[in-house]
């Protein structure tokens, strides 16, 4: 049963039980949120999202506030007819679920919920394609080979290397854009040049290569070296190929990576990813381009409505959402892991499978809520490195489900590049059509198959 099915199944029964019209239900699950909280997810603490009905006004909204002693933080969202999406702050010593029940029967808001926090799924276990480092990108009759790689050199094999006029959102840590095996493969904004006037209106001066999200400025390095999570899994999507250094990524020539940094040293928050997701769809509605999907190497927190809506806009918009499906080595069908178990249609969600064909020792997996498998242990690709204090080109191996989503991701840039005209939808299901069969995957993915891109 495919996620959009099963999301349909699953609103109708929740319809039914609850004796309401479809129309009447609203947004917003407090259930799962008080859950999550009760659980202890990890959130920013005294930080609310409050997401208000359309037709709230000005006078609404400041009582809801002053109703709970909260001061506005930002808007995350503005939206039509004063149904904003706001970040609050609660006076000290306010639980968060006192908070949230106050609120839910407010007439002026849809739902409120904790800014969750994210972290990235990846571990570092120190260690290119000619030595046999790059298994990943291996086929069966590849020199080196590996059947359980994503068979994408043999797509280049056939003379599919050019991804140009596609672009891939990396919403993750930032990208160290001047690496070596990176730098001609990252966007750079024509829209709005670095000259301190926000020049295409949408609120971000200067977006030069994206958005630091997490530090509210254009510099997606503002990490340094601590971006090397979000560098790593640019690699492994868009890597520069054939030019005799490091790596090459599954689309390795033409493709733009547009950053979106909301993880930074304190892990990211719910607040900054919704602003990052809908970053991505405004480039996409605002300049006609090209933005095929979104890699999501990152997780944890609980059940957001605001985060599940912003994903929703992005597959409005035709963009793909895909996903790690964690690192905690349970079954996601039983225990929810966000944002991967979304019932959006855009979502895929990837396990990670080692260089033998074995779920990784670390994945989560999920008969009906992840749905592929794809290389994640052991994964070699870009970092920024220092050498003598400067911030220079390095490599190194780490595992992962965020190691496995940039395969996945490439594989949709790839399959968009020749296929010019397809949407989202059927990007998805040629991925997943195309997925072989895996012993180890059997009854643990939806597709009971791994990444295989050598026809795309």
């Amino acid at each position: 049963m495919n996620r959009a099915v099963r999301s349909s199944i699953l609103a109708g029964a929740v319809v039914a039980a609850l004796g309401m019209s479809s129309i009447a239900v609203a947004g917003g699950r407090p259930d799962l949120v008080l859950r999550d909280l009760d659980a202890g997810k990890a959130h920013r603490a005294g930080e609310l999202i409050v997401k208000f009905r359309d037709g709230a006004d000005a006078g609404q909204r400041g009582a809801v506030r002053g109703g709970l002693g909260a001061q506005q933080a930002r808007t995350v969202r503005r939206g039509r007819n004063g149904g904003d999406v706001e970040l609050m702050r609660l006076p000290a010593g306010m639980a968060l679920g006192v908070a949230i029940k106050a609120l839910q029967n407010d007439p002026a808001v849809e739902y409120a919920e904790p800014n969750w926090t994210y972290q990235h799924f990846a571990t570092s276990n120190d260690t290119y394609y000619t030595n046999g480092s790059l298994w990943g990108m291996y086929g069966n009759t590849t020199s080196p080979s590996n059947a359980y790689g994503s068979q994408a050199a043999e797509a280049w094999a056939a003379g599919h290397t050019d991804c140009s006029n596609v672009y891939v959102g990396v919403i993750d840590e930032g990208i160290y854009y001047n690496h070596e095996d990176l730098a001609a493969n990252i966007w750079t904004n024509p829209y709005d040049p670095v000259d301190g006037i926000d020049n295409d209106g949408n609120g971000y001066v200067d977006d030069v290569h994206g958005w630091d999200f997490e530090g509210g400025s254009n510099d997606i390095n503002s990490g340094g070296s601590n971006d090397d999570h979000g560098t790593h899994v640019s690699g492994t999507i868009a890597g520069i190929g054939g030019n005799g250094k490091g790596v090459a990524g599954v689309c390795w020539s033409g493709v733009k990576l547009i950053s979106g940094r909301f993880l930074g040293r304190r892990g990211g928050s719910t607040a900054d990813a919704i602003e990052a997701v809908d970053y991505m769809t405004d480039l996409k509605i605002r300049h006609n381009m090209n933005i095929v999907a979104t890699n999501n190497s990152w997780g944890g927190g609980g059940f957001s409505q605001a985060l599940q809506d912003a994903i929703g806009r992005a597959g409005d918009a035709d963009i793909l959402f895909i996903a790690a499906a964690g690192n905690s080595a349970y079954d996601n069908d039983a225990q929810a892991s966000y944002p991967s178990n979304y019932p959006n249609a855009n979502i895929i969600a990837v396990a990670s499978i080692t260089s033998t064909g074995g779920l990784s020792s670390f994945s989560q997996w999920g008969a009906t809520t992840v749905d592929l498998g794809a290389p994640g242990s052991s994964v070699y690709s870009t970092v920024p490195a220092r050498s003598k204090g400067n911030l220079v080109s390095g490599y190194a191996s780490y595992s992962g489900t965020s190691m496995a989503t940039p395969h996945v991701t490439g594989a949709a840039a790839l399959y968009a590049s020749s296929h010019p005209s397809a949407t989202a939808a059927e990007v998805k299901t040629a991925i997943l059509d195309a997925t072989v069969a895996t012993p180890s995957l059997q009854g643990k993915v939806l597709t009971g198959g791994r990444l295989d891109a050598s026809g795309f």
